[in-house]
């Protein structure tokens, strides 16, 4: 069944912000995407929409066997019975009323064949014509894609009551991916932060993955990357079991939400032209593998016969049409992905008031790239957001550290056999002792403490909002609120309804962001040059991290001429191409200024120049 009727979807966000996105926006049409790391969540969630939809419950408990997955199971069981239940009522309202049927044809894209019929209805006379006409019209309307998202990053070994490690299939991501390959739907899985061979091998265990004998993937597979090598990488492996890549979903590497995983400079323009040069290889590469799998299965090889090219997605720092249009005409994906302006939208995501107005209020200089997140890499955040100042005052009180309440993200054993958490009570307590016990100079620990205390517990926070929203907590002091929004919600400075979003994003409406505002190009290419400063400002002669430095400024060059060539298009429509060359001229300057830099520190480490020639030094 199709479920992408529109040429964009709602990305994940967070834990809990985008949780029970299908469940307000999947009977629209929409596509959005759950996290599946806090599985304790979902079941607080599900437990209060199972009340609100009279859906029978039956709590799983925290130590019940297989619980993790079982959770999540149940929860997605449950999204998909409402999202059911509220097609069917959206089917059995009347036409030619502004009802929420008109608002699923409405959102639809102007040249949707779909929109067209439903137009073309509602300028019929009445009678038999026009009542055959509505029911068939009525057979179409199909929800959203309710998908799912996997960090396979995230895949801790878990342990029994009595401390015993848990077999390996009770880790965190299979016991997620068993719970959505168990559940009913039909939708995508969404890998992302990397490859993880053994979740990828465990997959091969459910045919929901395959094509059954009518060549139909119940479940299908999308592979978050930031490069065209990540890409091959990691089809050819899924390949290699019989696995269909469906869609490859480009994200740029730094201006996005979340966690950022910086990829040496490349920027995002030049990823997008290098996997569009090479797009044949993305089936070519993969297809005959395939085939051998299914005949050393003894499967049906005709099942195959609709393969077809992996589909391409791209997301991060999208802000208005013509960027849109820029990356679905240009570059040639077939979908966008809009994420942090739906923050914005109370109808698409679960976000509670207070922190969605600081959105709505926060100027450029208030989001950065932090070192919040326990897992040691850059973070996007907002200055001020609830976790933030909770975590301060109990720093302040010298009681920093959370409890660590989940243990989504522990992995530290620089004081325990047992991984603990960097943002844990149990980790800093032990931590900053070491560092006043150390015999270095006071700044030095002033500024090793501020490394420790600036952890925060996104894995549980990051779902407290949406709790506080739905009015599961109603004490937003108990439950801090982190929310990791791109830079480009800058530009966003309200609270929007769907059809304003929606309009926006299609080119309906007035623009929902000033003219002024930097192409999305312009954003990337400043934050790379600001994390590639950061590099160089603190490097200590590691050869290694030289390399690093290196590569990225050769990569940030080349990139930021392949921008300029792109300025001199034709813009789409409200697309500010014009700010791209003043941007590129100015950071190649910083970019020179900064590899000279660089050259006046080698020889305090005994070397004489680059390993690598680079052009801009």
């Amino acid at each position: 069944m199709e479920t992408n009727l529109h040429t964009f979807h709602i990305p994940v966000m967070g834990t809990g912000y985008t949780a029970d996105s299908p469940v307000r926006v999947a009977p629209l049409g929409l596509s959005s995407v759950i996290s599946l790391v806090d599985d304790l969540l979902l079941e607080r969630i599900r437990k209060h929409y199972s009340a609100e939809y009279n859906l029978p419950y039956e709590p799983i408990g925290r130590n019940v066997e297989d619980g993790r997955a079982k959770r999540i199971t149940a929860y997605l069981n449950m999204v998909a019975d409402i999202v059911d239940i509220r097609i069917a009522e959206i089917k059995a309202l009347p036409y030619f009323e502004n009802n929420e049927k008109s608002k699923y044809f409405t959102l639809l894209p102007d040249d949707s064949p779909l929109k067209k019929d439903w137009q073309r209805l509602i300028l019929m006379d009445e009678g038999a014509k026009r009542d055959a006409a509505a029911k068939a019209l009525d057979e179409r309307i199909v929800p959203g894609s309710i998908d799912v998202n996997i960090m396979v990053k995230l895949d801790k070994i878990n342990r029994d009551g009595r401390g015993r490690e848990l077999a390996d299939e009770f880790s965190d991501a299979k016991a997620a991916l068993r719970g959505f390959a168990e559940s009913k739907l039909n939708s995508a899985i969404v890998f992302s932060a990397g490859i993880n061979q053994g979740l990828y091998n465990y997959m091969a265990q459910f045919k929901d993955f395959y094509r059954n004998t009518m060549g139909e993937i119940q479940k299908k597979i999308v592979v978050k990357v930031s490069d065209f090598r990540s890409a091959m990488i990691q089809g050819r492996f899924l390949a290699r079991k019989g696995l269909e890549v469906h869609e490859f979903r480009i994200e740029s590497s730094l201006n996005c939400g979340g966690h950022a995983f910086p990829a040496n400079g490349t920027l995002l323009a030049s990823v997008l032209k290098e996997i569009k040069d090479k797009r044949d290889q993305l089936i070519d590469q993969f297809k005959p593998q395939i085939e051998r799998y299914y005949k050393k299965m003894g499967w049906e090889i005709n099942a195959l016969q609709n393969m077809e090219y992996p589909l391409l997605s791209v997301q991060g720092g999208l802000g208005n049409h013509g960027e849109d249009l820029r990356m679905r005409e240009f570059f040639g994906v077939e979908r966008t992905g809009w994420a942090s302006p739906f923050l914005l939208v109370p109808e698409a995501t679960s976000v509670d008031e207070k922190t969605r107005q600081m959105l709505a209020d926060a100027k450029e200089e208030d989001f950065y790239l932090a070192d919040t997140s326990p897992m040691g890499v850059p973070y996007n955040n907002i200055r001020g957001n609830g976790s933030e100042l909770w975590h301060k005052k109990l720093a302040d009180a010298g009681k920093p550290g959370s409890p660590c309440p989940k243990n989504f993200l522990i992995s530290n054993i620089e004081f325990t056999k047992v991984p603990i958490c960097t943002a844990s009570r149990a980790y800093m307590r032990q931590k900053l002792a070491q560092i006043d016990a150390a015999e270095i100079s006071e700044q030095e620990k002033e500024e090793q403490r501020a490394a420790v205390h600036v952890k925060n517990c996104i894995c549980d926070h990051l779902g407290n909002s949406s709790l506080l929203e739905l009015g599961i907590e109603d004490d937003a002091e108990k439950n801090p609120q982190a929310i990791c929004p791109g830079p480009n919600t800058a530009w966003f400075d309200r609270f929007y309804t769907l059809e304003e979003m929606v309009d926006h994003i299609y080119g309906r409406c007035a623009s929902l962001v000033p003219d002024v505002r930097p192409h999305m190009f312009v954003k990337e290419i400043t934050m790379n040059m600001e994390w590639l400063t950061k590099l160089v400002k603190k490097w200590q002669g590691n050869l290694d991290e030289l390399k690093v430095i290196e590569v990225s400024a050769k990569n940030l060059e080349e990139g930021m001429l392949y921008c300029n060539e792109i300025a001199k298009e034709k813009p789409y429509p409200g697309e500010n191409l014009a700010s791209i060359p003043q941007c590129v001229q100015r950071e190649l300057a910083n970019l020179k200024a900064l590899m000279a830099e660089m050259v006046e520190k080698l020889p305090k480490f005994g070397m004489s120049e680059f390993t690598t020639s680079f052009s801009g030094a």
